[in-house]
């Protein structure tokens, strides 16, 4: 089987005719740019990234994992403000946002794993850490990245160092640390669709041996639609205003010993993203037959009336029409080498977050099926780590870890389900304890060999409120698991590595988002006829309970580093096998809007492509992957994994023209495509789930003098408009279609830093 001819063959039948040009020019261009430079000079051919990926100071090469990396200084150069934008170009990830009509959520989804929903009981399959600390909540998750030193993307599961919610990947977001410098950059933004952005980061060394940086930051964007049915609303559509500071301390009395504290805040407010709700598709006797609690016969032009578009909303409940989020956090680093060959180190933070969100899921100006929604959460986390050398061949990386969460939603007075009233609180609290251990040895100055164990002890205790008269339910749960890793890594005599990795990861269970199946349970024990005895039965036999542990084994094969001094490149080939993993399956149930998971088994396999060219003044990045995903059948059914795309692909061609007297400008355009998708656990197409594949493009010119005192940039992001569809979910009465946020913009970006 020839893997590179399938792939090929993929590649061309996916993309659209205007993207196969892109595709191939790209290369001619970049053979042009060659040809017309005939020596490029030390500075300008790139340096390695250096990454912390497995928890110790590695160039990028030696990692023996599928990785990405983006240097923070060039993220808006791409085009990357927020983490939805560098879903965009890394091989297997696609990043959405759902949760509940809420504009600042992240969903990312990695070679097939991910999580759509927010509630307290779930928990993503890609982590997220910044500086090293779990973020445990999606909603706020959409940082804006300013003056960030790197991002890193790690693919595949991380069951040893990074156990914590990631058998589908990691991000880790590392921020500026404080040093002896003293700089300030100024960075601002103004564009259509009312784009202000402004951007201040201070870097000051106080003393020989204290340092402290700052980064404030305001970002506006006017929203796409109105509320056509509340004049009043605060926001539009898909409106976003965001403010955002961090501000850390670093003291370092001697080389042997350092301490960073860090403190951040951000508050976000807006208007409910865009979404429409499509219901004479379904025809169901609920809603497009009147059989609701309203007895109103519903049809798509009380979603959009005449004279509107689909980014314009029709509800009349002004408390689904905002959405905000706010968090807090604190945490402190602090390392001490203790002797030349160990430093220990511990990583504590404390974090709070709260948002506002919800959504009118009939979409109409009657009070049918409304649910705002508030939720909030606590975490603590602790990491004791220490790394060092055995001896001169061996070095290792340890550590214990802690973690624990509590949280809460709530849907209250202002919700409905049918026209009446609609009740959901749910608590968790979870505990999360682990050791972990990994070694590394050189066998030869070529070939070495890795290992890690992990252990990991998970408890949550979880309760739920969706009927009044049956109260609240408790439940507890417990869950262990072994991880475990082992790799090698070989040189080859170009200086190429290739490396074999397999490792396993590991998830605790979860506990349903949703569940009204409690309501169907009451009554089928006797309901209001035989209360007490009722309450009693779903007590002691009901649906909220959790699921199994999700496990997960992952094979790859790769080959990474640099074929020339011109070219970099990373290919890696995985297959992952994942069992009792949760789909989230969401329905309308005589109780309400119902989500209960469906355990299957799925299998991920495919390949992944990353170059770097840099040759004189040219350079282009560019991102492939392809993945074939196959679920066990369900009950004659065969599902899919959401939100998944079989294709993903990101070109990003940069030229540099040197201008006399030393100025210069930069010229950058990035495409990025994801092929088609579903967005529920099924391809079936009377659900009309499907998503269409997107193509985004992106410019950037910027001009620097010689001097390099400033860059002023004319920027443009999806430079075509391609609207598209985030998500999709049909419940059975409707179909929830889940609109981009992601129109065109065209603005000026300045920078100056002194």
């Amino acid at each position: 089987m020839n893997t590179t001819t399938d792939v090929s063959k993929t590649l061309a039948s996916k993309l659209s005719p205007v993207a196969l040009a892109v595709a191939m020019t790209v290369p001619a261009m970049s053979t042009t740019a060659i040809a017309q430079e005939v020596e490029a000079s030390e500075e300008q051919k790139f340096e390695a990234i250096t990454v912390t990926a497995t928890k110790r100071p590695q160039v990028i090469y030696e990692v023996p994992i599928a990785l990405s990396a983006f240097d923070g200084d060039k993220l808006a150069e791409q085009g990357i403000t927020d983490l939805t934008d560098v879903g965009k170009f890394v091989p297997n990830l696609n990043v959405t946002g759902f949760s509940a009509g809420h504009t600042s959520s992240v969903n990312p989804f990695i070679r097939g794993i991910g999580l759509q929903d927010h509630l307290i009981t779930t928990d993503p399959g890609v982590s997220v850490y910044v500086d090293g600390v779990y973020l445990g909540r999606q909603v706020g998750q959409n940082w804006s990245l300013n003056n960030i030193e790197r991002i890193e993307v790690l693919r595949g599961p991380q069951g040893t160092l990074y156990g914590r919610n990631s058998i589908g990947g990691a991000i880790n977001i590392i921020t500026k640390e404080p040093d002896q410098g003293d700089v300030t950059k100024i960075n601002t933004e103004f564009g259509t669709r009312g784009r202000v952005k402004a951007d201040l980061f201070v870097n000051h060394g106080l003393s020989d041996t204290v340092a402290f940086n700052m980064n404030l930051s305001f970002n506006k964007r006017d929203g796409l639609g109105e509320f056509i049915n509340v004049p009043n609303a605060e926001y539009d559509v898909g409106e976003t205003e965001d403010m955002s500071g961090r501000v850390s301390v670093k003291w370092e009395p001697s080389n042997d010993f350092r301490m960073v504290l860090t403190a951040d805040a951000n508050n976000g407010d807006g208007g409910l993203r865009p979404y429409t709700v499509l219901i004479d598709e379904v025809g169901s006797a609920r809603y497009f037959g009147g059989g609701n609690g309203l007895g109103v016969e519903l049809r798509n032009t009380d979603v959009i009336p005449a004279g509107y578009d689909r980014y314009d909303n029709a509800t009349g409940t002004e408390a689904v029409t905002g959405v905000s989020n706010e968090a807090r956090g604190l945490s402190l680093t602090t390392e001490w080498d203790i002797n030349e060959d160990y430093t220990a180190k511990v990583v504590a933070s404390q974090r709070t977050s709260k948002y506002k969100a919800g959504l009118d899921d009939d979409g109409t100006i009657y009070s049918l099926d409304q649910f705002p929604e508030r939720g909030e959460a606590d975490q603590t986390s602790i990491e004791l780590q220490l790394n060092g050398y055995i001896n001169e061949r061996t070095d290792f990386v340890a550590g214990l870890y802690y973690f624990n969460e509590e949280g809460s939603n709530r849907q209250g007075d202002d919700s409905s389900f049918d026209g009446g009233a609609n009740l959901l609180a749910l608590d968790q609290e979870t505990t999360s304890k682990a050791a972990y251990v990994n070694v590394r040895r050189e066998l030869t100055d070529e070939l070495s060999v890795s290992g890690g164990l992990r252990y990991t002890k998970d408890e949550k205790d979880a309760s739920a409120n969706v009927f009044s008269a049956l109260g609240t339910i408790y439940d507890a749960n417990e869950w262990d698991e072994v991880t475990w890793e082992l790799a090698t890594n070989y040189t080859f005599e170009n200086g190429m590595t290739g490396y074999a990795t397999i490792q396993s990861g590991y998830q605790s269970g979860q506990y349903p988002a949703r569940p009204y199946c409690l309501i169907g349970e009451f009554f089928g024990a006797g309901g209001f006829g035989d209360i007490d005895g009722a309450q009693a039965a779903v007590r002691a036999n009901n649906c909220f309970t959790a699921s199994d542990n999700i496990t997960a084994i992952n094979y790859e094969v790769g080959v990474k580093g640099r074929i020339n001094e011109y070219l970099d490149m990373s290919v890696a080939v995985f297959n992952t096998e994942f069992e009792d993993l949760p789909y989230q399956v969401s329905r309308v149930s005589e109780g309400g809007f119902d989500t209960a998971n469906l355990v299957v088994e799925q299998t991920s396999r495919g390949i992944e492509l990353d170059t770097t060219l840099n040759y004189g003044n040219f350079s282009m990045m560019t991102s492939v992957g392809y993945m074939d995903v196959d679920v066990e059948e369900q009950a004659g059914f065969n599902p899919v994994a959401p939100l998944t795309p079989d294709l993903t692909l990101a070109i990003g061609p940069q030229y540099t023209f040197e201008l006399d007297g030393g100025d210069s400008i930069r010229v950058r355009a990035d495409y990025s495509y994801r092929s088609d998708m579903y967005g529920e656990p099924t391809s079936a197409p009377e659900r009309m789930t499907k998503l269409d594949s997107r193509e985004l493009v992106n410019f950037d010119i910027a001009y620097t003098p010689a001097n390099d005192a400033y860059t002023v940039a004319l920027y443009g992001r999806n430079i075509f408009d391609e609207r598209y569809d985030n998500a999709r979910l049909n419940t059975g009465d409707y179909i929830l279609q889940i609109l981009s946020n992601d129109a065109s913009e065209f603005g000026v970006r300045f920078s100056t830093e002194f």
